[in-house]
């Protein structure tokens, strides 16, 4: 086997603990891993977040070329500066133990937006952050109807705050075009759409 193609298998852990046990659990570890050169690196530590796994859900209303998207506060992008903290995301929520997936995308979509999606698709697992974050991503794609949605949404006990956004499908795809969404998963689930509109659209319209 080359170096071209010898493929790195070997991680070795040294130490780890949790260093924070909140929300989000943090692990510090110590380890050495295989290296594309050959034999172990070097010691190395890092911090590993971990907060369980998520599915999120892009809504279109077909007939009318219309998806349904939402938009909260976040946070993260208010410490770290951003001119808008308010981000216009797709319908996203953590998988809780016991639940799959799917389920969580279509209970999402009723407490954010009221929404009950059909005819669902799978497109796509990503790691959200891989060199920080355990969180894995399942994104679907669900059929809805647009018609009289909008308001606010979210549950009180959770501090949630949502907004329902419809936008055009055009507006949504040139919005991914011209760099004017800050959110990944909203950035990820616009770039399937442009590729997959068409078939949609021929399947539910």
């Amino acid at each position: 086997m080359t170096k071209d193609t010898f493929r790195p298998s070997q991680v070795t852990v040294t130490d780890r603990k949790r260093v924070a046990n909140g929300y989000i659990k943090v692990d510090q570890i110590r380890l050495r891993h295989e290296q594309y050169a050959g034999g172990m690196g070097p010691e190395i530590q890092r911090e590993v977040v971990n907060r369980g796994d998520a599915a999120a859900i892009l809504l279109y209303d077909a007939p009318r070329d219309r998806v349904v998207l939402v938009e909260q506060f976040r946070p993260a992008a208010w410490d770290k500066g951003m001119k808008n903290p308010w981000l216009l995301e797709i319908v996203a929520g953590i998988i809780d133990p016991g639940e799959d997936a799917e389920s969580v995308a279509r209970r999402e979509s009723v407490e954010e937006c009221g929404l009950t999606p059909n005819n669902l698709i799978h497109f796509a697992q990503v790691l959200a952050s891989p060199g920080v974050l355990t969180e894995s991503i399942s994104f679907f794609c669900g059929q809805v109807d647009s018609e009289g949605a909008g308001g606010l949404h979210g549950l009180a006990e959770e501090g949630e705050d949502i907004k329902v956004v419809v936008l055009d499908a055009d507006r949504f795809i040139a919005m991914a075009r011209d760099g004017e969404l800050s959110n990944g998963t909203c950035l990820i689930a616009a770039q399937w759409f442009a590729l997959n509109r068409n078939d949609l659209r021929a399947k539910w319209a």
